[in-house]
């Protein structure tokens, strides 16, 4: 509870916290101080569902055939969506890549990754943050990162719009002003995809990103509907976003079309977002999952079969999860 103790005497001290900051400064704690991923952590990833997800995105990017590219990968997790990736590559993709970059601002996470990928690559290098990319093409992979982005949250006051804070009452968080949230953004976000989209402008390449969210305006089809997306996990169960200060994960749902917009003012190309699902389908996921069946076991052919469901059924990952590409080239790359 340290972490709720310092954001309470912040609070007391200067007032209401914008939402975005109270979202920043609890999820640095949490993955400075957690291993959130599995079972036994908060909530499980593509990757660790199936090794299908990862393979099939070394593929993708196998595909693209680009010479001496840098491979990078934004929170890289426990590192099993890189490793299946590279293992499901051929040599001639390996030496084709400069080095293999890990964005990681964990060092318990930074140290999980460097056991998972031992010997994986020749050139792997971790850094905190996107800064100081080398002057060559851009292969790079974000799943489930951007969801961990701060956002800004509005309300409607009147005739005027006010950004909604956290504010603590001397029992608990609270959210301030009160009413129903009218609009989200997350300039962070916007940010990134711009350096992004503007390096492979610039030097070629692709990225992929993979996340939970929207490409049309959220409905508001009542005076009660709310556009907060705003959400807490802990222990694989939703939880209130201000109950658990830096123990649990905070996500919101991307906006992937301003997340395009951005990529395409960056001087780049956007293609989609398409439903995970429907991504995976297209790059063979069925046929790898049936290859995969071939020489399993009754138990290991369950569990490889229930794996795709949860990845591509729209009941589970395949709708709400969406794929978005950002590419130096016009032409629609694969899956899309």
């Amino acid at each position: 509870m340290k972490l709720a103790h310092e954001l309470a005497e912040a609070i007391k001290a200067h007032g209401p916290l914008p939402v975005a900051d109270y979202m920043a400064r609890c999820n640095a704690h949490y993955y400075a101080s957690h291993d959130p991923f599995g079972t036994k952590g908060d909530f499980i990833t593509a990757p660790e569902i199936s090794q299908i997800f990862g393979e099939l995105i070394g593929a993708w990017l196998a595909n693209l055939a680009l010479p001496r590219a840098m491979l990078c990968e934004l929170g890289p997790g426990r590192g099993t969506l890189m490793k299946d990736a590279l293992r499901a590559t051929r040599k001639g993709f390996h030496e084709s890549l400069a080095s293999v970059r890990l964005i990681e601002t964990s060092p318990l996470l930074r140290r999980r990754q460097q056991e998972t990928l031992k010997g994986m690559h020749p050139s792997l290098e971790w850094r905190e943050t996107l800064e100081g990319l080398p002057p060559m093409p851009l292969l790079l992979i974000a799943n489930e990162f951007f969801d961990a982005l701060p956002v800004e949250q509005y309300v409607s006051e009147g005739h005027r719009e006010t950004q909604r804070r956290v504010g603590h009452d001397g029992s608990g968080f609270r959210f301030t002003p009160e009413g129903s949230v009218t609009r989200e953004a997350s300039p962070e976000s916007l940010e990134m995809v711009k350096r992004i989209a503007s390096h492979i402008a610039q030097f070629g390449g692709a990225a992929l990103i993979i996340d939970y969210g929207y490409h049309t305006p959220l409905p508001l089809q009542g005076q009660e509907e709310s556009k907060d997306t705003l959400q807490a996990v802990k222990r694989h169960a939703y939880a209130s976003p201000l109950g658990h200060p830096g123990e649990a994960d905070l996500t919101a749902h991307v906006d992937f079309s301003a997340l395009a917009r951005a990529a395409q003012a960056a001087g780049a190309y956007a293609h989609g977002p398409v439903a995970q699902g429907t991504f995976l389908k297209r790059l063979g996921a069925e046929l790898r999952a049936a290859a995969l069946c071939k020489n399993a076991k009754a138990e290991q052919r369950d569990a490889i079969l229930s794996g795709l469901e949860r990845l591509v059924a729209p009941q589970a990952m395949g709708e709400l999860f969406k794929v978005l590409a950002v590419t130096h080239e016009p032409g629609a790359p694969a899956g899309f």
